[in-house]
C-alpha cells in the first residue's frame, strides 16, 4: 500500500466498533492491520444482512484493509503464537477490559517490558485510575453518561440515543489520531509507550466543546452549561412551500442580506439581533422568525436565492439518496468492488486525501481466519507448527471452517 502508515504493522484484537473502527482508518491511511479474532469470529460478522454466514453488512462496514486471523488466546499455543506475531509490530491494539487483558498476560506492562518500542494502545471504557475502572461499556452506555442523551432531551423532551453509533465512531477516531502521534514520537525518540483510549472520558470532552458554556469559567458566568445555539428549539431544517432546507446565515453580513430579500431590512438593526452577540442571546426567537419566512417559497427557489446571497444553505438528503448525489457522484465517492466470496459491494472512498501518499482500498473485508497461514509463516512459524495449531483449534482459517 502507498498510504502515509506504509510498513506500519498494527495487531487488532478488537471487536464491534470501536476498535474496528479506528483501525479501520489506520489501515485505508496504509498500515497493515491484523485483524486477530477468537474462534467465533467478531460479532459484526453476523449483524445485519448478509449474503454468507460471517460477512454481514456491518463488518463490511468496519474491516476493509485488513487481514484476518483466528488465534484462541485461552489456549497456552494461542498466547505463545500472539507473543511470536508480537514481536514483528508496531502497534498493538485491544479493546477487552484491563482486567481480562492483564489475566491473559498480555497487559500494557508486559508487553511494553517485552518490547519497549511498541505501542501499546487500549481502547478501554473508562480511564484505569477512577472507580469506574474496568466496568463494561457500549456507545448506548457511553451516550447516557457523557451527556449526549440529556442534550437529545433538551430537544425532544425526553432522553435519546442519537440515531448514530457516535460514541464508538467519535472515540475511534481519537484513538485512530492518538495512535498516530505515538508513532510520530516513536519515530523522533525510539520510544514506545502505553496510549490509553477511554471513552467516556473522549466523548465527555467532545460534548463539552461547545457544551461547557459558561461553566467554562470559575466561578461560572451566567447562562449555564449547554450552548444556546445548538440547543434552540427551532434550530431544525426549514419548512418550505415544498419541503425542507438546511439554512444557516451566521455573520452579520448574511443576515443583512436575509433580511433584505424577505423585505424586512430593518431587522438588521434591530437590537436584539443586529450583532453575533445579541443574536446569540435571542437566537431561538430568530431562527422561529426565519423559519416562518421560509415557508413563502419552494426549496429550489431558496436554494438558488441562497447561493447568490452567499448564504450556507443545503437541500435535505435521505441516506438512500446519498449514492446518486450529484456532488458525491461526480466524484465518484463510491466505488463498486468485486469482493472474492461477496460478489458485488459498494463502498464509500476514503474521505482524506493525500498528494504524495494516496490512501487507497486495496484490500476488501476479509472471511474470518482468510490470513491465518499466511501471517504465521510471516511471523517465523514452521509448517508442522502452523499445521499443529490448525489441528488443536488454535487458528482456522475460512477455506476449513466453510461459510
Amino acid at each position: 500500500m502507498s498510504g502515509p502508515l506504509s510498513g506500519i504493522k498494527v495487531l487488532d484484537l478488537s471487536s464491534v466498533v470501536f476498535g474496528p473502527f479506528c483501525t479501520q482508518q489506520l489501515g485505508d491511511l496504509g498500515a497493515d492491520i491484523i485483524k486477530i479474532e477468537a474462534p467465533e469470529g467478531d460479532t459484526t460478522r453476523t449483524t445485519g444482512p448478509r449474503r454468507s454466514s460471517h460477512m454481514a453488512a456491518l463488518f463490511m462496514g468496519l474491516n476493509r484493509n485488513k487481514r484476518s486471523i483466528v488465534l484462541d488466546l485461552k489456549k497456552n499455543q494461542g498466547q505463545e503464537a500472539l507473543w511470536r506475531l508480537i514481536d514483528n509490530a508496531d502497534v498493538f491494539i485491544h479493546s477487552i477490559r484491563p482486567q481480562k487483558i492483564e489475566k491473559l498476560g498480555f497487559g500494557h506492562s508486559n508487553v511494553l517490558a517485552r518490547y519497549p518500542g511498541i505501542i501499546y494502545a487500549g481502547l478501554h471504557g473508562y480511564r484505569a485510575d477512577g472507580p469506574y475502572a474496568g466496568q463494561p461499556a457500549y456507545d448506548d452506555v457511553i451516550q447516557g453518561q457523557s451527556g449526549t442523551a440529556d442534550l437529545m432531551a433538551r430537544l425532544t423532551g425526553e432522553p435519546r440515543y442519537t440515531p448514530t453509533i457516535i460514541a464508538d465512531k467519535t472515540v475511534g477516531l481519537y484513538a485512530a489520531n492518538a495512535i498516530s502521534a505515538a508513532l510520530v514520537f516513536r519515530e523522533r525518540t525510539g520510544k514506545g509507550q502505553f496510549v490509553e483510549i477511554p471513552m467516556y472520558e473522549c466523548m465527555t470532552a467532545f460534548n463539552l466543546v461547545e457544551h461547557l458554556f459558561a461553566a467554562t469559567f470559575d466561578p461560572p458566568l451566567e447562562g449555564g452549561m449547554g450552548y444556546t445555539r445548538v440547543l434552540a428549539q427551532w434550530r431544525r431544517p426549514y419548512k418550505t412551500s415544498d419541503g425542507h432546507i438546511c439554512m444557516l446565515a451566521y455573520t452579520d453580513p448574511q443576515w443583512k442580506n436575509f433580511w433584505s430579500e424577505v423585505g424586512m431590512a430593518e431587522m438588521h438593526i434591530d437590537p436584539r439581533f443586529e450583532s453575533l452577540g445579541s443574536r446569540s442571546e435571542n437566537i431561538n426567537e430568530l431562527y422561529e422568525i426565519a423559519g416562518k419566512l421560509m415557508i413563502s417559497r419552494t426549496t429550489d427557489d431558496w436554494i438558488k436565492t441562497l447561493n447568490q446571497l452567499e448564504i450556507p444553505c443545503a437541500r435535505i438528503t435521505k441516506i438512500e439518496d446519498l449514492p446518486n448525489d450529484p456532488h458525491l457522484s461526480n466524484i465518484g465517492f463510491f466505488k463498486n468492488h468485486q469482493h472474492p466470496t461477496e460478489g458485488d459491494v459498494i463502498l464509500p472512498d476514503i474521505p482524506v486525501r493525500f498528494s504524495e501518499s494516496p490512501a487507497e482500498i486495496a484490500k476488501l473485508q476479509p472471511n474470518m481466519g482468510e490470513h491465518s497461514r499466511e501471517i504465521l509463516e510471516e511471523a517465523g512459524f514452521s509448517e508442522k507448527e502452523i499445521s499443529e495449531m490448525f489441528r488443536s483449534g488454535v487458528t482456522k482459517d475460512w477455506g476449513r471452517s466453510g461459510r
